[in-house]
C-alpha cells in the first residue's frame, strides 16, 4: 500500500472523527490568504485561490471565514508575515518525509518539527536531503455518486490529458496528472458534470520503503499524526509502503 495516497485517505477518514475545527479552519484559511496575496482576490483569474477556496469549502469552512481570508490576503498587516516553507527529514526506518508549512515564525516551526522528529525516532535534515525522492503531481478529487462509472471517468480523464485514476477510496476517486495540466483537466471534468471536491499539486514518491516492523510502524504513524496536527503544517508527504492490516493496527 502506497504511503502517500493511503495515508491521505486515512487522514480524510480521521478528520471526520477527531479533527479540531478551529485548527483545521486556520490551516485552510492560511492557504486562502497566501493564494490571494500572490495572485489577487479573484478566483476566476487566480487558479490557486480557486483551489484553496474549494478545499476550504470541502472542509466545511464558513463562507464568511473564506471572505475574510481573501480580504487579509489582498490587504496588508499580519498576513504579510506568513511564508511558505518546506522541511525535509527521515522518520523511523529511514522513511523520507517532506513537510510543507505556512508560518509567521520559522524559528518556532523548525524547533517544533525538530523535536517531533527526534521524539519519534527520526531526524530533521537539510533542504534537499529527501526532496529528490519526490516529484510534483496534480491531483483532482472527484466525489463518488451512484451514477458515476469508473470506466467513463477514466476515459474522460485520459482524453483530457490525465495520467490515471485511483479508485481505492470508497467515497472519492483521485485523478492524477501533470501539474501543468491540472487546471485544464479539472475544468474539463467539471464541464463533464463530475463533482470536483478539490484539486491540488501534491508530491508523489519516486522510490519507496516498505515498513514491516510493528514498532517502527507505530512510531512512524505517531510522527505523521503529530506533524499533521501542528498548526503551521499544511501537508505531509512520505514514501512508505505498508500492509493495510499493519497500518490499521497502528491507528487503532
Amino acid at each position: 500500500m502506497s504511503g502517500h495516497s493511503k495515508w491521505a485517505n486515512i487522514k480524510r477518514q480521521k478528520a471526520a472523527v477527531d479533527a479540531k475545527k478551529g485548527v483545521l479552519y486556520a490551516k485552510v484559511s492560511r492557504e486562502v490568504i497566501i493564494a490571494a496575496r500572490q495572485g489577487g482576490g479573484d478566483p476566476n483569474t487566480n487558479f490557486r485561490l480557486r483551489q484553496a477556496i474549494e478545499r476550504a469549502k470541502a472542509e466545511g469552512v464558513p463562507s464568511d471565514n473564506i471572505a475574510r481570508a481573501i480580504e487579509k490576503g489582498c490587504g496588508s498587516g499580519a498576513s504579510n508575515n506568513l511564508e511558505e516553507l518546506t522541511y525535509e527529514g527521515y522518520g523511523p526506518g529511514g522513511i523520507a518525509i517532506m513537510v510543507r508549512c505556512t508560518t509567521d515564525n520559522r524559528n518556532r516551526t523548525a524547533g517544533d518539527l525538530r523535536s517531533y522528529f527526534t521524539k519519534y525516532g527520526g531526524n530533521l535534515g537539510e533542504t534537499g536531503c529527501v526532496g529528490w525522492m519526490f516529484k510534483e503531481r496534480g491531483e483532482i478529487i472527484i466525489e463518488r455518486n451512484p451514477k458515476l462509472n469508473e470506466d467513463d471517468l477514466l476515459l474522460a480523464s485520459v482524453e483530457a490529458g490525465a495520467d490515471d485514476i485511483d479508485a481505492s477510496n470508497e467515497e472519492t476517486i483521485t485523478v492524477t496528472c501533470d501539474p501543468l495540466s491540472l487546471e485544464h483537466i479539472r475544468d474539463a471534468l467539471a464541464k463533464a458534470e463530475y463533482t470536483v471536491a478539490t484539486s491540488s499539486i501534491s508530491m508523489s514518491a519516486i522510490t519507496s520503503v516498505e515498513v514491516t516492523d510493528s514498532n517502527i510502524a507505530r512510531q512512524l504513524i505517531k510522527l505523521l499524526d503529530v506533524l499533521e496536527n501542528h498548526d503551521d503544517v499544511s501537508e505531509v508527504y512520505t514514501n512508505f509502503e505498508m500492509e493495510t492490516n499493519l497500518l490499521q493496527s497502528c491507528l487503532a
